[in-house]
């Protein structure tokens, strides 16, 4: 199965973009806000919160980044104007990390302050290996001054453990959404066995709660979602004190599931123009997910 997943990744760039936007209609809201809306309101609806994001990463230009800044306002103007229970999440290439910090800090900033003037919460996503450091800076800098701020840690990182201490140090409240990673990195800062990555990924959701942060757990491993549900339940955990976090589209099923058991579901819902790039990326960044979507839209079963 491994080889055909690999098989459907190497044909990507010659499917036809028409089949490429078939399939990711199941997981991507569309291309404007006003269609992103909507489909968070039908989440919500059913029970489920959402988290924005604006696609579109890695840009070469200030004014691409300015434009990124002022489209997260105007999402977060809807969210308000709409009364939706969402937030939204960031790429910092997409606010100009790669171009300069500075410039970048400045334009998360912007957003960040206008989300805490609206009540609302900016989660900083992570990206590859090459944006980890960047990344937890800026987080740490904005936690000075903004407590609507939270971070994404990849459980397949080797350094994980220590920046999740680094983040709790002193007492500090914070806000993490913890997922296994899909970038592909190199052995010496990330564990390749899937084994392994699981059991770091328990063992960094045991660290974070027992610290007193807030957890998004980000998983469509029902063994990992099951880990989750042990632990708060063995720690009486209160249902506003966690969450759990899964991609839209993916394991609809398992989503229902927990949402049933009672347990708050935040469903990550991108959005925007740049879908296909977005789409072939992820696909060939992680072809268990190509050979997973294929799979679902010929309806094959395993």
């Amino acid at each position: 199965m491994e080889l055909l997943n690999r098989l459907i990744v190497k044909t990507m760039p010659i499917v036809p973009k028409p089949l490429i936007r078939r399939v990711s209609k199941r997981y991507i809201a569309g291309d404007t806000l006003a269609e992103a809306v909507r489909l968070v309101r039908e989440l919500n609806q059913r029970g489920m919160m959402a988290t924005l994001d604006l696609l579109g990463e890695f840009i070469s230009k200030r004014e691409e980044a300015a434009a990124t800044a002022a489209a997260y306002v105007q999402a977060l103007d809807e969210i308000a104007k709409e009364k939706l229970e969402s937030n939204i999440s960031i790429k910092l290439t997409a606010f100009g990390l790669k171009l300069n910090y500075d410039f970048c800090l400045e334009n998360v900033r912007q957003v960040v302050q206008h989300a805490a003037g609206l009540g609302n919460f900016v989660r900083l996503d992570m990206e590859d290996a090459s944006c980890t450091s960047g990344t937890i800076r800026i987080y740490q800098t904005l936690r000075q001054d903004f407590k609507n701020v939270g971070i994404v840690i990849q459980a397949y990182m080797r350094r994980a453990l220590a920046d999740i201490r680094g983040f709790m140090a002193n007492g500090a409240q914070t806000n993490v959404r913890l997922c296994k990673g899909i970038y592909i990195e190199p052995r010496g800062i990330a564990y390749k066995n899937r084994e392994l990555i699981n059991k770091n990924f328990t063992f960094l959701l045991d660290e974070l709660i027992h610290g007193g942060a807030y957890v998004g757990i980000a998983t469509h491993d029902e063994r990992l979602v099951w880990d989750g549900m042990r632990l708060v339940d063995h720690l009486k955990l209160p249902k506003d004190k966690y969450e759990f976090q899964m991609l839209l589209g993916v394991d609809e099923e398992l989503r229902d599931m927990i949402v049933n058991a009672g347990h708050r579901l935040r469903i990550y819902v991108p959005y925007g123009e740049h879908w296909y790039a977005y789409s072939v990326r992820r696909l060939q960044e992680n072809p268990q997910i190509a050979g997973y979507v294929v799979k679902n839209f010929f309806g094959i079963k395993d």
